[in-house]
Order: structure tokens, then sequence, then C-alpha cells
């Protein structure tokens, strides 16, 4: 199947759209493999994390993109929290058709103009942008239940960027391993009512199948994870080891972490898919 925009999943899509963030080669056949079970679409992410731990974008993203098109239904690549120009860039040229550039760290207005700057470049080459206004909580490993998007502000940063999508801070944290997150749904429907571009929930690590239901419910569209995949991913791992100090092959245990990401990426998004 053809390479998706992640722009027609997020439009063709009645439901939730799944994007699961790559560490590794395993982790994006382990996804499509989860999305061509329930025959979904699905996004591979690869984070500016994932690319400083490979040393570079090149062979993580050629890989995702080789694994994309050879799947069974619709599967985007996508550039995730990107902080530099120079890297959403060279995703663009390597053929990612979407890129959420962040620049939550700089002041409000820097913000918005070096967004809007990165926005217009990649709408000219036919890619998605999804932005993030503020800093969703978490990035330092701790949970910040205040932090909020304000949807005057949101409005206001969509039409000053001109973003396909937006990340909003409604009660979620980055790399949460427990799931106990609490979720301001209604603050998500006035969100939703208000911004005139999908909204992106990131941290969704932390959040509850029955409130990510209703997330998606009150207005959320595109539900990133990451670290819950990674904790199924790990545990497989340390109970084969465990299991048996004989073994040595990477393929049979990494095989266990790659079954494990598989049988989440189904479920999760048979959860998003209500």
């Amino acid at each position: 199947m053809p390479l998706a925009a992640i722009g027609d999943i997020v439009r063709q899509s009645p439901a939730g759209v799944g994007a699961f963030n790559v560490i590794q080669l395993e982790h994006a056949t382990a996804i499509v493999a989860g999305a061509e079970a329930l025959g979904l679409p699905v996004v591979l992410q690869i984070s500016e994390n994932c690319v400083r731990y490979h040393g570079a974008l090149e062979p993580i993203a050629l890989g995702a993109l080789a694994v994309a098109r050879r799947a069974a239904v619709p599967v985007a690549v996508h550039l995730d929290h990107a902080t530099g120009r120079a890297l959403v860039e060279e995703a663009v040229e390597l053929g990612l058709g979407s890129v959420m550039y962040d620049a939550s760290a700089l002041p409000d207005e820097d913000n918005v103009r070096t967004t809007a700057e990165v926005a217009a470049w990649c709408h000219g080459r036919g890619v998605w942008v999804e932005a993030e206004l503020g800093e969703v909580g978490g990035k330092d490993g701790v949970h910040a239940p205040g932090v909020r998007t304000k949807p005057h502000e949101a409005v206001d940063y969509v039409a000053r960027t001109g973003v396909d999508a937006l990340a909003v801070a409604v009660g979620t944290s980055h790399a949460m391993t427990t799931k106990s997150a609490e979720l301001d749904l209604a603050l998500i429907a006035e969100l939703r009512a208000a911004v005139p571009v999908p909204l992106v929930l990131h941290g969704s690590s932390g959040v509850p199948d029955d409130t990510l239901r209703a997330a998606v419910r009150h207005g959320m569209k595109k539900i990133n994870i990451a670290t819950h995949l990674n904790k199924a991913f790990t545990g497989a791992i340390r109970d084969y080891l465990g299991g048996d100090e004989r073994v040595v092959d990477p393929r049979k245990y990494v095989r266990a972490g790659r079954d494990a990401v598989t049988r989440e990426v189904s479920h999760l998004l048979g959860v998003l898919a209500g």
C-alpha cells in the first residue's frame, strides 16, 4: 500500500488516530502489525530523542518509511518534537509527510514567529505541520496537572502560525508509567469547538482506557503514545530472559518484546475506535 499522508488519515478516520513512537525497527514492524490486525490506519512517529539515540535521522527514517510502504493498511511516518528547523528540513527531504515542530520552550512571540516560518516552508512542500502552544507537562519527568491550554490563546496561535494540528495541555504528562492522568474533558470539548484544526493529545501513555475513549468523544483526534509501548516491550524481554538464562540470540527475546508491542497497539487502536 502506498505511504499514507497523515492529513488524509486524520480527515478520513471517524475515530481517534493512534500515533505511536518508534525507537528501533522492531517498534515499527510491531506497530504496523498491530494496526493490520484490526485493519486500521496508524502513524509511526520518530522523535528528536530517537534521532539522537541513533546518531542520525536517515537510518531510522528510511527503515520506518520502508515498513510503511509494505503495510496492508494506511501508514504515515511523522517527525515528532523537532526543536530545530534543520531536522525538519532533513525529514522532509527524506520523504516524511508530516512534522511536529516544537517551539514550546521559547517565549510566546518567538514560538509564533518560528512556527509560522516552519509551517510556511513545509506547506510549500506539501507537508503537514503540528505544533504545541505552551508546554505539555512532564518533559522533565514531573507530572504537571495544573498546565492547561486556554481556548482563546489556542485559536489565536493557530491563526497566526497556520499549523495543521495543535497539541494541547489538558492534564496529560510525558513519560508516565502509570495510568493515573486525569483529563479535563470539558476543556477538550471547549477547545474542539473553538479551534479549527485537529487536536493532538501528547503523553497519552498515562491515560486510562475509558478516559482515552472519552477524550476522543470530546474532540481529541490524534493520540500520541510512546512510554506505554516501551514498558510493554521491556517487560516482555525481561520476562523472556528471566525464564531462560542460556539464551543469547537477540532475535528470540526481541521477538517477545515486538509481539508485546503488537498486542498493545491492537488493544489501543481498538480503544480509540470506541
